[in-house]
């Protein structure tokens, strides 16, 4: 009888196991990664959907701060130092709060990102910056709740808000120019050829100094052994922003020859659109 009873009760176990439905979450978790300039940002968050609902003013009330999300808080971490609202933020994680109104959003940076919702008792000196985001309405529902990293550049980014129908923006700045001018100043000691090409296409790509870029990226050229293709491409950008057509052209045309030779197309058919351009040509597509 006990032996009975005994596989009775494993055989209940089994059951109840194998019984265990799994469904999915409601509100599903999204962890975005995003590299900008040279800074590392990922957002964590959950995202729950209006399914009906009234959300703003309603299901989300107004004047109220909101855990901007679902479930556990929404987290933000930066590998750099950035900036938020005038505020320097320590690079390290931060819970991102809300406070929505119908025409402009408080979005809250709270250094205590270790939260399952809302913090239970709210402490201002853990605010490490608040920004008044200003409403945009949108012209359709956004069904579930969003956040997105919009107009990036190499120094800034927009960290962006998306439910029913609004967006709200959040502008940060990235210390990305600061970083690579330092890092060029101090490889400038001693710089090789690698150095003084990634100086100049940085310098190019940026709107700085050309006429420095155009130093460097001539140093780059006589340093190289064999200078490849997208040197003398690189080269020939410079000079025309530069304003020397006939280097530009010079440049471009030795970049052509050795593209044809690597049978690099892209590459023919840029230089062979900025040599007609710069020579008074139409550019025709080869």
């Amino acid at each position: 009888m006990k032996k009975i009873l005994l596989f009775a009760f494993v055989m209940s176990l089994g059951i109840t196991a194998q019984a265990q439905i799994e469904t999915p979450a409601p509100s599903p978790f999204q962890k975005i990664e995003q590299k900008v300039g040279l800074t590392d940002v990922t957002l964590e968050y959950s995202r729950p959907a209006m399914r009906g609902r009234t959300i703003f003013g309603d299901l989300v009330p107004f004047g109220e701060i909101w855990r901007t999300g679902a479930n556990a808080n929404t987290k933000i971490t930066f590998s750099d130092d950035v900036v938020i609202g005038g505020k320097t933020l320590k690079a390290g994680s931060y819970a991102i709060y809300t406070r929505p109104a119908l025409s402009n959003w408080d979005v809250i940076f709270y250094s205590d990102a270790n939260n399952s919702g809302t913090p239970k008792k709210w402490d201002e000196s853990k605010v490490a910056a608040t920004v008044s985001a200003q409403v945009y309405p949108m012209p359709m529902d956004i069904q579930s709740f969003t956040m997105s990293f919009d107009d990036l550049t190499n120094d800034s980014a927009v960290l962006g808000i998306l439910w029913e129908k609004t967006y709200v923006g959040v502008p940060i700045k990235f210390g990305t120019d600061e970083a690579v001018s330092a890092s060029i100043d101090n490889v400038m000691n001693g710089p090789g050829a690698r150095d003084y090409y990634a100086a100049a296409v940085y310098y190019l790509e940026s709107g700085k100094d050309i006429n420095k870029a155009k130093t460097w990226i001539d140093k780059a050229i006589n340093m190289s052994d064999s200078p490849a293709f997208w040197q003398y491409r690189q080269q020939s950008l410079i000079y025309a922003k530069a304003g020397d057509k006939k280097g530009a052209i010079e440049a471009a045309k030795k970049s052509l020859k050795l593209a044809k030779e690597a049978g690099n197309n892209d590459y023919v058919t840029m230089n062979t659109k900025s040599i007609n351009v710069w020579e008074g040509r139409p550019s025709i597509d080869k």
